[in-house]
């Protein structure tokens, strides 16, 4: 079994952004591409209700998936920083007692959410025929939620460790093996939607095995299941993963309310806004790809007190963002014919999916920004601000700038709204973000004055810091607390 250190402390931070990033994204892309290919297949039917159902049903399923990104979130940035401090045995406890959990909490909700489908359906606009396909769709692939957990979990793990590149292949063998499903279940079986779920279904059982097992083989990091270690990590755990939960649900809630605003327009605008769902992930997923490639960067060098290198990861990732989003929405700006022609889009689906290509894309520089400031908000111990901002973009980031924009605008202008809506809170998010990182400065500071002021009784203070910082550093000896407020008068 490999000895776990932490391998991000040294090195150039820009070549851990872009391999872990890169390695995610490549995994990542894998596995959207093949969602892409299945309404690509759905569409080939020639029925817009088809399409409309995997919109309506992918909404929901967001929704799970969500749920179980927050608990791998609170994975990377525990046992990240337990590497990082080198505590390799209470990483390993941490890893068996997060999947534990992931899996806990997925199946509760997992069945709530099964039991309450088609009132959840309804909710969101679907109704029809639309209706009837997506309940199919949904009853089939929700009930594996805990697998894709525990998959979720485990990769995370791995990414942690900094072992991108076997994270990154547990997600391309779940992305080949829906690839090969799909047409057989869709076109040969003659299953429709009901193919692409259980093909998708299939899939999730692979990335949980290609993550699972190197972690347990290669790795060491799965110990033995304590009960009572388990309700004593409850608290670390939670702490991070109920806000991440609730920071993640809020896209989904979001999406929701985009979704329930673009069905009233009609199913031709759904279908076209399904493409866009499954579209974003692909060509953005450097940018998805990144949020979880950043945390275990952070959290080893958060976990060695190298917050210098913490800082440098933060505006290397931000520089990142920006070039890649850019880029890609040129690119998507040029090829926007060829995507709604790829997909027998005509009428309303054609034109929402030209708006996008034209004018939202670009607005995912902001997205970017705030995926980084969450990560760095979660591996550093405030993941309430993380919570925050998702919530406060999902509600008044959303409904609002939706609400007036459909009246002014449409259908289109449901999307306009959302764009504008990201923009604000992007903006809000970098201001946290500049604030957080001036706080981690001062902290760093501050305890640097400290370690080198006790040296000397006739030292004076080196900046102008508040005395309480200084006290909290020095808050378990009081001695040390003493002398802080000698050089602090």
């Amino acid at each position: 079994m490999a000895q776990q250190q932490a391998k991000f402390v040294e090195g150039s931070t820009m070549k851990h952004i872009l391999t872990m990033s890169g390695a995610g994204s490549i995994g990542l892309m894998s596995l959207f591409i093949v969602d892409l290919i299945d309404m690509m297949f759905i569409s080939m039917l020639g029925q817009v209700e088809l399409a409309a159902a995997v919109g309506f049903a992918g909404t929901l399923m967001f929704f799970s998936t969500s749920i179980s990104i927050g608990t791998s979130i609170a994975m990377g940035a525990l046992v990240s920083k337990d590497l990082g401090a080198k505590r390799v045995d209470n990483a390993r406890q941490l890893v068996t007692n997060v999947l534990v959990t992931a899996f806990l909490v997925n199946a509760i909700i997992t069945a709530v959410m099964t039991y309450y489908i088609p009132e959840m359906l309804s909710l969101i606009g679907a109704k029809g025929e639309a209706l009837a396909h997506a309940k199919d769709y949904m009853y089939i692939l929700l009930p594996t939620t805990p697998a894709i957990a525990l998959g979720m979990a485990a990769g995370a793990a791995l990414r942690a460790v900094g072992d991108a590149k076997r994270s990154m292949m547990a997600t391309i063998w779940g992305g080949v093996v829906n690839a090969i499903l799909d047409p057989i279940f869709i076109f040969l079986f003659m299953w429709d939607v009901q193919g692409a779920a259980f093909a998708s279904a299939i899939s999730r059982f692979t990335v949980l095995a290609f993550s699972l097992w190197p972690l347990i083989r290669q790795h060491d990091l799965v110990g033995r299941f304590d009960f009572s270690q388990w309700l004593v990590s409850l608290k670390p755990v939670g702490s991070i993963a109920i806000p991440a939960v609730f920071t993640n649900i809020a896209t989904p809630v979001g999406n929701a309310i985009v979704t329930s605003g673009i069905a009233k327009f009609g199913e031709d605008y759904v279908a076209g806004f399904a493409v866009i769902g499954r579209l974003t992930p692909v060509v953005f997923a450097v940018i998805f790809a990144l949020s979880g490639a950043v945390g275990p960067i952070i959290g080893q060098n958060y976990g060695a007190n190298r917050v210098d290198r913490v800082k440098e990861t933060l505006l290397n990732s931000l520089l990142v963002v920006t070039i890649y989003c850019i880029a890609v929405s040129g690119i998507l700006y040029l090829l926007q014919s060829h995507i709604v022609s790829g997909f027998n889009l005509v009428g309303d689906a054609d034109l929402i999916v030209r708006v996008f290509c034209t004018y939202i894309a670009i607005t995912f520089v902001f997205n970017g920004a705030q995926f980084v400031a969450n990560t760095s908000f979660n591996n550093l111990g405030k993941p309430l601000y993380s919570t925050a901002l998702n919530v406060g973009k999902a509600t008044i980031g959303t409904i609002p700038f939706v609400y007036f924009g459909a009246q002014w605008f449409g259908a289109v202008g449901v999307l306009y709204g959302q764009a504008l809506g990201c923009v604000v809170f992007g903006i809000i998010a970098l201001i946290a973000l500049r604030y957080h990182i001036y706080q981690l400065d001062c902290s760093a500071c501050s305890k640097d004055e400290l370690d080198e002021g006790l040296q000397s009784v006739n030292m004076q203070p080196f900046c102008t810091h508040d005395a309480t910082v200084m006290e909290e550093l020095a808050k378990n000896d009081s001695a040390l607390l003493e002398e802080s407020k000698v050089y602090h008068k």
